[in-house]
This record gives C-alpha cells, sequence and structure tokens, in this order.
C-alpha cells in the first residue's frame, strides 16, 4: 500500500532494483511515523469520570477528616491549623506547578487543607453560630447547580468567558492582596477589612461575594470540562488526579468565600 503513495512511488529506493534499499526505508519511515503519533494509554488505563468521580469522594473523604480534626483544636491548638493553611497554600503551589499530577501530594493537601477548612470554621461558628451549616448548604446547592447545568449542556466553558474570569481573578486576588496589608498593618481595624466598607449601604463583602461566587461556579464548570476533555482524548489515567485537585481547589474557596459572606451580612445585623 506505500506504493499508492506519490512520494514513495518517486523514490527508486521502492523500484525493483532497490529492493534491500527499500525494506531500510520503509523501516525507517515507519519508525519516524510511531514516533511522530502521541502515545495512547492501553484500554483501562485512560481517564475516566467514573474514576474521577471515586478519587475525588476519597480525597474529600480525607478533607472531612483534616476538618475534624481541625474543628476539635481549634482552642486547644489553635496553631495546628494556622499551620495547616500555611502548608496547604504551599502543597497547592507544588500540585499547580509540578509538571504530573501526584496523588500523594493531592491526598496530602487535602488532609491538611482540612485541618485549615476546620480551624476557621470552628472560629466563624463562636462568633456567629448557625453559620458552618448555612455555608456548607450553600456551597453544597452551588455545586450541585453548576454540575446539573454543565451535565445538561446548558452552561459551558468559552475562550471569551475564560479572559473574563482571568481578568476578574487578577483583580480579586490584587484586592485581597492589599486589604490583607492593610489588615496586617493595622490601617484598618476592621476584621474585613475593606470589605465592610459601605456602599449605598451595602457591604462591599457582600457585593464582592456574589461576584466571587460566580467566578467559583465558572472555575468549576472549568474543572468539569477539564475532565470532560481529558476522557474524550484518552488521556492517561494520573490526570485524574488533576481534575480531583482543581475541583477541591475551587470548592475550598467557594466555602470559605461563603461562609466570609454570611459573617459579614451577620456583622451588620
Amino acid at each position: 500500500m506505500a506504493l499508492d503513495n506519490p512520494a514513495f512511488s518517486r523514490n527508486s529506493a521502492f523500484s525493483a532494483q532497490g529492493g534491500v534499499a527499500a525494506a531500510q526505508d520503509i523501516s525507517a519511515q515507519q519508525l519516524q511515523e510511531m514516533y511522530n503519533q502521541p502515545a495512547t494509554p492501553p484500554a483501562g488505563e485512560t481517564m475516566a469520570v467514573e474514576t474521577t468521580i471515586q478519587k475525588s469522594a476519597a480525597a474529600f473523604g480525607l478533607l472531612v477528616v483534616g476538618a475534624a480534626l481541625g474543628w476539635v483544636t481549634t482552642e486547644s491548638m489553635p496553631f495546628l491549623w494556622i499551620g495547616a493553611g500555611i502548608v496547604g497554600f504551599v502543597l497547592a503551589l507544588v500540585n499547580i506547578f509540578k509538571k504530573e499530577p501526584s496523588p500523594a501530594l493531592v491526598l496530602a493537601y487535602a488532609g491538611v487543607q482540612g485541618i485549615f477548612v476546620g480551624g476557621i470554621s470552628a472560629w466563624y461558628e463562636a462568633i456567629n453560630p448557625g453559620i458552618v451549616a448555612q455555608a456548607v448548604i450553600a456551597t453544597l446547592v452551588v455545586v450541585g447547580v453548576t454540575l446539573a447545568l454543565f451535565a445538561s449542556g446548558k452552561i459551558r466553558a468559552s475562550k471569551k468567558a475564560t479572559k473574563i474570569f482571568l481578568i476578574a481573578m487578577v483583580g480579586y486576588a490584587v484586592f485581597s492582596l492589599v486589604n490583607f496589608g492593610l489588615m496586617l498593618f493595622n490601617v484598618t481595624d476592621d476584621p474585613f477589612g475593606l470589605r465592610s466598607t459601605p456602599i449605598f449601604g451595602i457591604p462591599l463583602g457582600l457585593i464582592l461575594g456574589v461576584f466571587v461566587v460566580i467566578m467559583a461556579a465558572y472555575s468549576l464548570v472549568l474543572d468539569f470540562d477539564f475532565i470532560q476533555q481529558g476522557v474524550r482524548n484518552r488521556a492517561p489515567k494520573k490526570y485524574e488526579w488533576s481534575g480531583v485537585f482543581g475541583i477541591m481547589v475551587t470548592v475550598i474557596w467557594l466555602y470559605l468565600e461563603i461562609l466570609r459572606m454570611l459573617a459579614i451580612a451577620q456583622s451588620g445585623d
């Protein structure tokens, strides 16, 4: 069949007189084509939605265990959940910039970040009883609605929306850093900093919070889209952990933002 290709038929190596050379050239051509083709893992070793869900459930289970530990040690060992927040941030950066996903690092992030989430949740609960249950329910609702809309095809990631999302994320990150700096150097003594500033009678934190929840929901769409594309492209199974990590980061971010929104709303009562 190779002789049907004009590129081969014009080559003397494929003539009857060049039998030996033809065999050598065909072999070299085949090797080159094999080298250029992307590696496709065998069946059963590619990404699948079902196993990604199973791994996500395991990671979130570990997160809950860590959260329970952080919750019960908030008063006796406050340094534990504060230190866990720092370690969790470092692990997040390592997982983000690592070329290939590491199950151990993703699970370590889940456990350590769970301690931080449990500790800060207990701190908020001590100030505003009942706020954690409200935040958990609100987070589950946002995740569930986003997943349902994505599964039904009513929302999808797009290049334009993703650009807007990235710009908004950078802007929000800059605002958060500036606000943290003002609070750190006692420029403002309010526990929420600039977020407590009223805009038309509404705390800035509540206004920002609505937009941040929308951004987090779109971030979930990007996570779901990544998993869907990975399954469609038969990506290696190890990249399921990238999907797990992405969903976990987004859900934790969403929960903490909702928790803070509720705290700001109740502080004005």
